[in-house]
């Protein structure tokens, strides 16, 4: 069993920053050899994959959703298996809940393997 546990979430001015953060632990995950992301689920709207991250062995490169291009930021530390998402210059259409997925392997494709409970981020004017 993997557990996928988000946190950071929270109400933010537009203009402002955030960062979220998501620790995954198995007893059979080694985390650093699987690729990692965030979806979004804003209101009304189909789910989006917004940022990726691909396995530490993999070099961890990154991915992102037009959306959040130059504004949004993941990264990984192996060391503590977990991933983040850095948010800056937060828009009122970043309001959503932010959902942390562990891939299949060290690229994320397809549908991810494990999910987050989600962490709601909400964007004020």
């Amino acid at each position: 069993q993997v557990q996928v546990v988000e946190s950071g979430g929270g109400l933010v001015q537009a203009g402002g920053s955030l960062r979220l953060s998501c620790a995954a632990s198995g007893s059979i995950f080694s985390f650093s050899r699987y690729a990692m992301g965030w979806y979004r689920q804003a209101p009304g709207k189909q789910r989006e994959l917004v940022a990726a991250i691909t396995s530490g062995s993999s070099g961890g490169s990154t991915t992102y959703a037009d959306s959040v291009k130059g504004r949004f930021t993941a990264s990984r530390d192996n060391a503590k298996n977990t991933v983040y998402l850095q948010m800056d210059s937060l828009k009122l259409e970043d309001t959503g809940v932010y959902y942390c997925v562990a891939g299949r392997g060290p690229v994320l494709a397809g549908t991810p393997r494990y999910w987050g409970q989600g962490t709601q981020v909400t964007v004020s004017s």
